[in-house]
């Protein structure tokens, strides 16, 4: 069990704070639209974030089990659900690691190497990449052998704070540079321009809905698994809302950090994926003290994505070890194993398998989109199902408000979101991207 109530929330905040808020959230944000994207992540957040996240934690407390029998306990034969997510964090984990692997080595460069051509050398050359994505895969498996409350509590507990900290002040000095207020704007200041047809505005809907979904790590199993280490006293719904409120400060700060010195030294806000390799280090090479800010924010930037890759990892743990027998520490080993065979995969995608595409995709791509696009909003569509319907909006709630020792406000305003308006929303972005693709 976690130790508190409060180490809960370092350990799922960790989790849900990662690369999603700061790799992801800015560059999603500067390729659609600005503002528009983030005004419609923010509704996604409470009409989908909040709820899904309620209902995760809620079946894990109420079984005490790992995702699948955690499900099955809910309904026998509904373990699929946790199927579901147990499959998406091992999708998800093995795009993460890659990603993982090049924060760590960027901790490293500096002076010269700090511009746009240095991140596709790099990424072009096949074994250095494996080499630190190995080392990231390396660094999460031994903190997951650790255990709940010596391993991910202790060190989520210490990283999370550190992280806001640092993230804080890097971001104001970003504030102080020259134009930045123009990145403000296009971050704050919504601008509806950019929605020119339905299809834009599917698609950023999609995006956002995407975002909160990998932001949270919603429909992956990795609430329910933390959820079922919770004590029964603990007040679920505050943490809930404590979780999405730290979760989506720091995807602020982080927009605040990045976009604006992007927008003053003008440089490409649209880059994509490569933002923070490609774009931002040439920010960091033109700022003062850029040769101490740069190392700085990759260590960060590790904080979060190690937080969040011990919280995929150990949902499968958590079944495997439930199903085999076998001790966490073998149990681990194992699926960092399998999980690094495929994100060898991915990270050759770069390179020596640049040239090979499934789906019309490359590997490290389609990783990220059958995780995004396709296996977390039918995780979320399926939790949904499952407590709105299957388990019922009633059984939740007395979990929820602890068989009724807290008052549970928003009963009602649940029962709608999970029941009616969340499904609604995940099938018809769902159905509407499939119909644009």
């Amino acid at each position: 069990q976690w130790s508190s109530g409060i180490g809960f929330v370092m350990a799922a905040a960790g989790s849900a704070i990662g690369l999603g808020n700061i790799w992801k959230f800015p560059y999603m944000t500067g390729t659609n639209g600005g503002s528009v994207f983030l005004v419609m992540y923010i509704i996604f957040l409470v009409l989908l974030g909040i709820p899904i996240l309620l209902s995760e934690t809620s079946i894990g407390r109420y079984a005490g089990l790992n995702a699948v029998d955690s499900c099955n306990k809910i309904k026998k034969g509904w373990g699929f659900v946790g199927g579901i997510g147990i499959i998406g964090s091992f999708v998800i984990l093995s795009a993460y690691n890659v990603v993982g692997g090049w924060v760590i080595k960027y901790i490293f460069v500096s002076g010269d190497d700090l511009n746009a051509e240095y991140f596709n050398r790099y990424i072009s050359e096949p074994v250095q990449p494996i080499i630190w994505t190995f080392i990231f895969s390396a660094i999460s498996t031994i903190i997951v052998i650790g255990g709940v409350s010596k391993g991910i509590e202790k060190v989520s507990s210490v990283l999370l704070p550190l992280l806001f900290i640092f993230l804080t002040i890097i971001m104001i000095y970003s504030l102080t540079l020259p134009n930045a207020i123009e990145g403000v704007k296009y971050f704050l200041i919504p601008d509806f321009s950019h929605i020119k047809s339905i299809g834009d505005f599917a698609r950023i809907a999609l995006n956002a809905m995407g975002q909160v979904f990998f932001s949270l790590s919603l429909g992956m199993g990795t609430l329910i698994t933390y959820g079922s280490y919770l004590k029964k006293d603990t007040n679920m719904f505050k943490n809930t809302v404590t979780i999405v409120t730290l979760d989506t400060l720091i995807a602020i700060i982080s927009g605040l950090l990045i976009i604006p010195a992007v927008f003053s030294f003008g440089l490409e806000i649209t880059s994509g994926p490569g933002l923070i390799f490609e774009t931002l280090p040439v920010v960091f090479s033109r700022m003062k003290f850029g040769n101490i800010i740069a190392p700085v924010f990759f260590i960060l930037i590790f904080f979060a994505a190690v937080t969040s890759s011990i919280s995929l990892l150990e949902v499968m743990v958590s079944w495997f070890s439930s199903k085999t027998n076998l001790s966490r520490t073998v149990s681990a080993i194992i699926c960092s194993i399998a999980v690094f065979a495929v994100s060898t995969l991915a990270s050759m995608s770069f390179n020596v398998l640049s040239g090979s595409a499934i789906g019309g995709m490359p590997i490290f791509d389609l990783l990220n989109f059958i995780s995004d696009k396709i296996i977390m909003p039918i995780g979320g569509l399926f939790i949904c199902i499952l407590v709105g319907y299957v388990w019922g909006i009633k059984s939740a709630s007395r979990e929820i408000s602890n068989e009724g020792t807290l008052k549970f406000r928003f009963e009602k305003i649940f029962n709608i979101t999970i029941r009616y308006i969340a499904p609604a929303l995940i099938i018809i972005i769902f159905i509407t991207s499939l119909i644009n693709m």
